[in-house]
């Protein structure tokens, strides 16, 4: 079991940890009703912090940022010397937590998504992992909450009983989400992007062999192109040149640089 700490990684602060600790942590404060902030980031997720000082500042606050990408883990290893042998992976550790979840008894709560999507996961996680359950589930909205409306969902997450949250919107507003909802839940809030697509049969993810190298964009990229040309476009790039020039001194940018957000639109 690995949790070696958070590095500066382009001003984020990365955890240097493994899925074992990510799991226990979770559970255990799954079971004990503590509030969790939990993401995992690939370069696009640690990009959107780089050119947001607020969503930098927001990053920072969560409790675990997971080396979602293998990028993101090699800069862990190649600036700090982590020797983390693995990433962890979002859909990977999603699929750990509710296995652990279910043989501890900590039922869970499925946030975002369409609903198609919401029940085609429930149900393949319910096939996989029979103890585990589901105490509830509610689709995105796909628009700005209110504030009554943001109330609201925080009181039937809470009252629904589950123990951890999971968050399917994409990044970032995923992580906007789990951070303006954790205190008012008191639950872990997971932060997992494409895992319900993946768990629910409506997305392919990449064969391991891309995974291990680092081409997971690549795949993605091919299925779909109109969507992700630009980002993979800007971001790639522009991570491999700043993370060179971190490693090199000549680009600094310290994790407390975060600007706190004013006031957040809750997106839901």
């Amino acid at each position: 079991m690995i949790d070696l700490g958070k590095f500066n990684v382009l001003g984020i602060n990365v955890s240097a940890i493994d899925y074992e600790s990510a799991v226990q942590q979770v559970v255990e404060a799954g079971r004990k009703g503590e509030p969790l902030a939990v993401t995992a980031l690939a370069v696009h997720g640690v990009m959107t912090g780089v050119g947001d000082r607020e969503h930098q500042y927001r990053l920072n606050q969560f409790d675990l940022v997971c080396p979602d990408g293998q990028p993101v883990r090699w800069a862990l290893n190649r600036l700090y010397g982590c020797g983390l042998s693995d990433r962890v992976y979002g859909p990977n550790l999603t699929l750990k937590i509710c296995e652990a979840a279910a043989a501890a008894g900590v039922s869970i709560f499925l946030f975002g998504a369409t609903q198609e999507m919401l029940d085609g996961f429930a149900e393949n996680l319910g096939a996989q992992f029979p103890k585990l359950q589901i105490a509830g589930k509610r689709a995105s909205k796909f628009r700005h909450l209110t504030v009554a409306e943001r109330d609201e969902l925080a009181a039937e997450i809470r009252s629904s009983g589950a123990g951890i949250c999971f968050v399917g919107l994409g990044c970032p507003r995923q992580e906007v989400f789990a951070y303006e909802m954790r205190e008012r839940v008191s639950m872990p809030m997971i932060a997992v992007g494409a895992a319900f697509a993946f768990h629910a049969g409506k997305l392919a993810q990449a064969p391991p062999w891309m995974q291990r190298l680092g081409l997971e964009w690549l795949f993605r990229f091919t299925r779909e192109p109109k969507r992700l040309w630009k980002r993979y476009a800007t971001t790639n790039p522009a991570f491999v040149s700043l993370f060179a020039l971190q490693k090199l001194r000549l680009y600094k940018r310290h994790p407390e640089a975060g600007v706190k957000p004013q006031s957040d639109v809750l997106f839901g």
